[in-house]
């Protein structure tokens, strides 16, 4: 399979009328001109750009091929590349990596754009003019000129009041694509009401699962994690606010999704954890072949679990969540309580989150508290002060650190029997005594 190439851009869009001219800037060399000719890909109801990405297959110019732009943030994209192979067919890797937002519907072109693209160097970045010709199925044609600066943050502030004070106005839309198709994503706004203020929240949730399920089938690191986290803080909202809003059947869905992700992660916080711990040991406490029977450990059961998380991102259950995730988002189920002033209704329901905390934790269930806490922070995140988030921040930390010593002793066990049992030893003794301490001096209020 060939590998895909990935960049991150960071740049402005401009709109520009035909005939305005450029303002002097800093750095300009001479300029150098391409010829661009791209086709644009998407769903029949258009899943890709309504989720912010673009596919194109592009000819001509220094980086032609096949292109996935994935929105970051502001002003940043993810740009990942794959050469052109004679198809006009999408390469099924990017079928693949966009399984998330299509769900298995086929990709078609959507439009064609031609670019006469003017390029020149200024101080750190680069400043593109380009003369745009459109065209999309049962449509005229389109015409329309735009200004792209890409460089570092600095670089884009510095040029852009020159841009501004010459009539260069910034472009309200994120790509060509979006202005030729008249769509673009949409974000959900929080506004003043307690449904709205849970509603904001929790689509940024599935907008980040979504993202980060493109970096999981990538296998960029810490990926899993991030999917993982961003499943727990839209479970724990829909928790701790479900009498704001009802979630059906997704909290169900949900837990499957997080325990689908949950090994993977788990092997990654203890091969590093205990990677760690061998290493910070005196080396004369360090018997035998520990840092290879280590490897020999974790190398396959991490690469299982990996095949494991992407069986499950193709899976229809999985596919299914997302749709009903979206539909949920469209056509939120709200309850007469959402309508209620967020800044009033919100408290009450995390103080009860808050009160399940020291429950468990006086029940001596310092996982449960530890995930009551961790239920508590997420819902704090929707409305919360920052003194109260600090304070379950802080707390499942520490409730965190204990489990992770706790699931370390039964492995170190394990792999003490099978060999290297003086070292294995210090580190179980290491895990036990630090679980130990955790739990005498763990306290909620």
């Amino acid at each position: 399979m060939i590998q895909v190439r990935t960049q991150r851009e960071v740049e402005r869009k401009y709109e520009a009328s035909p005939d305005a001219e450029l303002p002097e800037l800093p750095g300009a060399v001479d300029p150098r001109h391409e010829t661009l000719d791209a086709v644009y890909y998407d769903t029949e109801d258009l899943r890709l750009i309504r989720g912010g990405l673009t596919l194109r297959r592009r000819e001509g110019g220094a980086d032609e091929g096949w292109h996935l732009k994935v929105p970051v943030g502001e002003d940043t994209r993810d740009e990942i590349h794959l050469p052109l192979d004679g198809s006009e067919e999408p390469p099924e890797q990017f079928a693949d990596l966009t399984l998330g937002y299509t769900r298995g519907s086929a990709l078609r072109p959507v439009a064609r754009i031609t670019t006469e693209r003017t390029i020149w160097e200024i101080d750190g970045a680069e400043l593109t003019d380009d003369h745009v010709t459109a065209t999309r199925p049962g449509a005229d044609p389109m015409v329309f000129r735009e200004i792209e600066v890409e460089g570092d943050p600095d670089a884009l502030d510095r040029t852009e009041e020159p841009l501004r004070s010459a009539g260069f106005e910034r472009s309200s839309l994120p790509s060509k694509l979006a202005r030729v198709l008249g769509t673009k994503a949409t974000r959900v706004q929080p506004g003043k009401s307690a449904g709205q203020v849970v509603l904001a929240y929790a689509a940024t949730q599935i907008e980040k699962i979504k993202y980060y399920d493109i970096l999981v089938r990538q296998d960029v690191d810490d990926s899993v994690h991030q999917m993982r986290v961003a499943t727990r803080r839209l479970r724990s909202a829909l928790r701790v606010y479900r009498k704001i809003v009802s979630s059906g059947d997704l909290d169900a869905e949900l837990q499957w999704l997080g325990r689908e992700l949950s090994p993977a992660r788990d092997l990654e916080v203890q091969s590093a954890r205990l990677t760690k711990a061998v290493s910070e040991l005196p080396v004369e406490l360090v018997i035998g072949p520990v840092r290879a029977r280590l490897v020999r450990y974790f190398s396959p059961a991490q690469a299982q679990a990996r095949e494991n998380v992407l069986r499950t991102l193709r899976d229809e259950r999985y596919l299914r969540l997302l749709d009903k995730l979206d539909e949920w988002v469209t056509s939120p189920p709200f309850t007469e309580k959402a309508s209620r002033k967020a800044s009033k209704e919100l408290p009450k329901h995390t103080s009860r989150a808050e009160d399940k905390v020291g429950t468990r934790l006086d029940a001596g269930e310092i996982h449960r508290a530890r995930k009551a806490a961790k239920r508590l922070r997420y819902g704090l995140e929707v409305h919360g002060s920052d003194k109260a988030r600090k304070h379950a921040k802080a707390f499942t930390k520490l409730a965190g650190e204990y489990q992770d010593s706790v699931v370390a002793l039964p492995l170190l066990r394990t792999l003490g029997m099978e060999g290297n049992g003086f070292t294995f030893g210090l580190l179980y003794g290491q895990e036990q005594a630090n679980a130990e301490r955790i739990r005498a001096s763990l306290r909620w209020g």
